[in-house]
């Protein structure tokens, strides 16, 4: 299983990876966008260098034509190498565009996926990961983990991964692993916020009470040795 972070946001980004198993930042337009007027390759670089190379950055194409697409690939490759995986929407110019690219070598993250035929179709144009669009799936009344489910056993032949990504809460994060997702994209807003549960603080609260009143007051288990 894999946690990738969906957000553009610097300081969120090194907050999280203190502190999650982060394996890979997610971006697109709509998310640098709530980062205001910052230099676009000014940002992906930084975001580039903080996570480094053992963790993987997707970079989304804006072109909506294949030649379009191809031409932007290859200049997201050039600046911020071959191992960024570009992320390309999956309808008849991106499949075609996905279909070129991966025969040259690219790392392809097929996004904006909403139904089986559109992974599948992407995942045999030689996509390595199928971004699912988990919470506007639902909005729409398409059953997503069903579409998790499918994608998985049609996948399993080619190696494409399945990629839950666009989610309201982590109930749905966690439908997506049980449905069969190899990786979530997740903005660290989310995971922050159920950890921040006052059923987990309330217990290491009482464990560390019932400490206190046999160990004194604010003694640890280092003052035991």
């Amino acid at each position: 299983m894999e946690l990738l972070l969906d957000t553009g946001n610097v300081a969120k980004i090194r907050n999280a990876m203190e502190y999650y198993p982060v394996s890979g930042v997610t971006t697109n337009p709509t998310i640098l966008r709530k980062e205001g007027d910052v230099p676009f390759w000014d940002l992906i670089g930084e975001i580039k260098e903080l996570i480094g190379p053992q963790r993987s950055l997707h970079v989304q194409t804006i072109s909506s034509d294949a030649d379009g697409i191809i031409r932007e690939a290859g200049i997201i490759a050039e600046r911020l190498g071959m191992d960024t995986y570009i992320k390309i929407p999956v309808d008849r110019e991106g499949l075609k565009a996905i279909k070129e690219l991966a025969s040259e070598g690219f790392r392809i993250t097929a996004t904006a996926i909403y139904t089986e035929l559109q992974g599948v179709l992407a995942a045999m144009a030689g996509a390595s990961y199928l971004a699912v669009y988990y919470n506007r799936m639902e909005n729409t009344s398409i059953d997503a983990d069903d579409v998790i489910k499918n994608l998985r056993t049609c996948t399993n032949e080619c190696g494409a991964k399945i990629l839950g990504a666009s989610y309201r809460n982590v109930s749905q994060v966690l439908s997506s692993f049980h449905s069969g997702a190899h990786a979530v994209t997740v903005n660290p807003d989310i995971i922050d916020k159920a950890l921040y549960s006052p059923l987990v603080s309330g217990a290491v609260e009482n464990f560390r009470d019932d400490w206190y009143s046999v160990h004194g007051e604010d003694s640890s288990l280092l003052d035991t040795l």
